[in-house]
């Protein structure tokens, strides 16, 4: 049946907190994975080290994103700015003992970084044509290819359109670099990353008139060897087409195979079938499996609740810009147990909602949250209602134990003011979507949830990304859940210094009370 192989690992790599303890898994630090791809021998282009400030309202540049086509040329410096904003590195962290850590502008499990950016270019101003890998590390395109290859890419995406494009960026991970730590898992976690990735570079795109569109459709293969990736390491997820239309590309040749030399990431790798193969059975095989993929007809949404608590419509105009908020983005490791407002927290749900633009229709993520500490509103259990821009309540009552509970016994989740518990109707979609359909609903909760961070730090409180224990999610909002599968999970609060965090969990919590 459709679907079969996703649901088959989903339900193998579900955590339950029998499976968390009995877990033997230790992580080896003297074998951690390098932060960065490194080419050996491709020739370097550095870029400008000067970005746009992008002055528009984070909040504007979430919400405009969509809107006309690009008109003005693509220049190396607008191309430069999205790089930066999506996968630069923006601060660093240095530890007594010579230690250092360098941060990413999008948000990424564990700190670890595995989505790589490539650059297909034609039509920018001051790059030559051809396939680039960017190197955050030294800020720099790398070239892997030369010359216009949009031809070999709009064929694989099964849209001519993208010939016309300016330049597409191609998301990529390394399975590793992820794998190291949370084992076959990390497969949920490369669209997680990759989608709030792909939420700061929607934002930056949109605000400096790029005029973004999304594809997750594409024959995997023909991507994978047109970047020259070995894809039992590493393979393509996602394109973003960005900049104006121009001439078609000329009609290209079969690509010839490249096997660029790069550096090693550890001293020795493990491998994970279980991901591969949930991988390789979601790839689209051909042009036309691509064009069938794109006509399927999704779920219909969770129907609206009668009654529901409305929330403040967000000024978009307000919070900080968005090359501040990027700046600023960082993911809360404790947090006060002070309120939000409801109107900050009506920005985030407003912002992880926005419409994207992409080429197949969404896989019907749904908002249940925990709130704790909102003014105005009682704490409990609710789900948002996006088209009301409200709350359906679903229990009232202080639920921070239970919500700590969930996110794997982490304070995170019961310290937070507020709860973002991202569902999907998983077998509808699967049944929908095929495979691949599993992408497409963990990648839409990692731009919902890369949304609420940038609506969190434009005003002024904090957010992380946590994991959970999937089928007590479920089980804590049903029966409104019933049907569901947990995806992910994002917490919103404000910072708190260490010593003045509550510690809620304890070593063997009673299970969560149904709300």
């Amino acid at each position: 049946m459709a679907g079969d192989n996703a649901r088959r690992f989903h339900d193998a790599t579900t955590h339950t907190p029998d499976s968390v303890r009995r877990s033997g898994h230790t992580l080896d630090w003297d074998n951690k994975p390098f932060p960065f791809k490194v080419y050996i021998d491709a020739p370097s282009t550095p870029l400008p080290r000067e970005v746009d400030t992008l002055a528009t309202p984070a909040l504007a540049a979430v919400s405009k994103v969509g809107g006309a086509p690009a008109v003005a040329p693509l220049t190396l410096g607008a191309l430069t700015s999205l790089l930066y904003y999506m996968a630069g590195v923006t601060k660093k962290r240095s530890y007594p003992g010579g230690g250092e850590v360098l941060f990413r502008a999008a948000a990424s499990t564990g700190a670890l970084y595995q989505t790589e950016v490539y650059v297909i270019a034609a039509d920018v101003d001051g790059l030559a044509s051809g396939l680039y890998h960017f190197s955050p590390g030294d800020f720099v395109l790398r070239r892997l290819r030369a010359g216009d290859v949009r031809d070999v890419l709009a064929a694989a995406a099964a849209d001519a359109a993208l010939a016309r494009r300016a330049c597409t960026l191609v998301l990529s991970a390394i399975y590793w670099r992820n794998t190291w730590k949370y084992q076959a898992r990390g497969y949920r976690h490369l669209f997680w990353d990759s989608g709030t990735m792909l939420a700061n570079g929607l934002a930056v795109a949109g605000a400096l008139g790029l005029a973004p569109r999304l594809y997750i459709g594409f024959v995997d293969a023909a991507v994978n060897r047109l970047l020259g990736l070995d894809v039992t390491h590493e393979a393509a997820l996602e394109l973003l087409a960005i900049g104006p239309d121009g001439a078609p590309a000329p009609p290209a040749a079969e690509p010839e195979t490249i096997t660029p030399a790069v550096m090693p990431l550890s001293r020795t790798q493990v491998d994970y079938p279980l991901m591969r193969e949930a991988l390789a059975a979601s790839a689209l095989s051909d042009p036309d499996a691509v064009r069938a993929w794109r006509s399927r007809t999704m779920p219909a949404p969770v129907p609206a609740a009668r009654d529901v608590e409305r929330l403040p419509v967000p000024d978009p105009s307000s919070g900080r810009t968005l090359g501040e908020t990027v700046q600023r983005r960082g993911s809360t490791r404790t947090f006060a147990h002070s309120p939000l407002g409801q109107d900050e927290l009506g920005a985030a749900l407003w912002a992880a909602v926005r419409p994207v633009p992409q080429d197949v229709t969404s896989g019907g993520v749904d908002l249940y949250l925990v709130i704790n500490a909102v003014r105005g509103i009682t704490p409990g259990a609710y789900r948002y209602d996006a088209g009301a821009h409200g709350l359906e309540r679903l229990a009232e009552g202080n639920f921070r134990r239970q919500s700590s509970f969930l996110t794997l016994e982490q304070p995170l989740g019961g310290d937070a003011a507020a709860v973002i518990y991202f569902l999907a109707p998983l077998n509808a979609v699967l049944a929908a979507a095929g495979d691949r359909g599993y992408r497409l609903v963990n990648m839409q909760a990692g731009i919902a949830g890369g949304r609420a961070y940038l609506a969190a730090y434009a005003l002024g409180f904090g957010a992380s990304g946590l994991t959970f224990y999937d089928a007590e999610v479920v089980r804590f909002f049903s029966p409104r859940a019933a049907g569901q599968d947990a995806i992910f999970v994002t917490a919103l609060g404000r910072s708190a210094p260490v010593h003045d965090r509550v510690l809620l969990s304890t070593p063997k919590p009673a299970p969560p009370r149904r709300p």
